[in-house]
């Protein structure tokens, strides 16, 4: 073949691949989800070189940990740990200190690959591209064969193009993930805000609605804080209100909903839970906080904590939203009356 007609099937095949890379990226904009925005590079990147198994992982630089996040053809076995911490001298501490795109042709030629479950799992040859914005790594694309191969350097030129544009894509989707978590979630403790309290009760009550399922609400109100705020300042107030919002996150499960309502109040949405199971867990949140609230608010605080709670439950209590936030109020302030610390609640007749 004459030296001008490879150049012109060359510079077209490049051009094609640009109009691969071209068509990711107007997938990928179409969403700042970020795991469909995976999804997308790691097919379209595994077309590029024609493997049968792939999987992206980020990357965490302050916990030096990396965590799956999507993969395809691979086996249970094998993503079942789905995150880990770097180790120097292995093949990621590698990637990650190169920074540049890495081939291996043969793991059984690679003394440095020794991990045993990819071993056991049959990768014989493999590509990784670290994704970069700027010099910042934001995670790895793992491209993986089961026989032992060589890759096209014009393939390979096309996967280092397109991981230049999927670390900005992350890092955009990752920027969105934060912004969103701001926009619903307390400054201070990092629960939920008031305003995403309403749209997630709205979403359980209509589940519990539908499915017939029970429903509990749980308001809690810290004991004389005020005076905490009189004797020893607005910092240390702040302080209670975190230890208060960490000790409920350490004894509700992780379907539980915590919500800082405004001030010193707290909601937490207790789903597929009836009024016996609801008391029960409040009862564990007050003690909790009596017993371990003082702990870390420092040597000059020799006040403790204490917090009322008023517990409803649907369908017993009230089928309507807003009803049953009435009747927990009510029943939070009952438990006020009572002399405080106390879990308050409409004993079943």
């Amino acid at each position: 073949m004459e030296p001008e007609n490879e150049q012109r099937e060359q510079l077209q095949r490049e051009v094609e691949g640009l109009r691969e890379i071209l068509g990711v990226a107007q997938a990928a904009v179409s969403t700042l989800e970020l795991e469909p925005v995976l999804e997308i590079i790691l097919k379209s990147a595994m077309d590029i070189v024609s493997v049968p198994a792939g999987s992206v992982a980020l990357y965490e630089e302050e916990s030096s940990q990396v965590s799956l996040a999507v993969h395809v053809g691979l086996s249970e076995a094998l993503v079942e740990k789905s995150r880990w911490l770097v180790k120097p001298g292995g093949l990621t501490h590698r990637i990650l200190e190169e920074g540049e795109l890495f081939v291996v042709q043969d793991t059984q030629d690679a003394p440095f690959f020794n991990n045993p479950l990819a071993l056991q799992e049959g990768i014989r040859s493999l590509i990784a591209v670290p994704l970069k914005v700027q010099e910042k790594i934001v995670g790895i694309l793992y491209l993986d064969d089961f026989i032992p191969r060589a890759f096209h350097p014009e393939r390979l030129n096309l996967l280092r193009i397109l991981g230049s544009f999927a670390a900005m894509c992350i890092d955009n989707a990752r920027l969105h993930q934060r912004t969103r978590q701001m926009a619903c979630t307390d400054g201070l403790t990092g629960l939920f805000n008031r305003r995403h309290f309403k749209e997630l009760f709205h979403r359980e009550m209509s589940r519990a609605e539908r499915f017939q399922t029970p429903l509990s609400l749980m308001m809690v109100d810290v004991d004389n804080f005020k005076r905490f705020n009189d004797l020893y300042g607005h910092a240390v107030g702040d302080k209670v209100l975190v230890t208060v919002a960490e000790l409920m996150r350490h004894c509700l499960r992780e379907v539980d909903m915590i919500c800082r309502y405004g001030g010193e109040e707290f909601l937490v949405i207790l789903p597929e839970t009836d009024q016996d199971e609801a008391v029960v867990a409040a009862e564990r949140v007050r003690r909790m906080v009596a017993e371990e609230g003082i702990r870390g608010l420092g040597a000059e605080v020799e006040t403790g904590i204490t917090v009322s709670i008023g517990v409803a439950s649907y369908p017993r209590d009230g089928k309507k939203m807003e009803f049953l936030l009435k009747v927990v109020d009510d029943l939070l302030y009952g438990a006020k009356r009572l002399g405080k610390n106390k879990v308050y609640f409409v004993r079943k007749s």
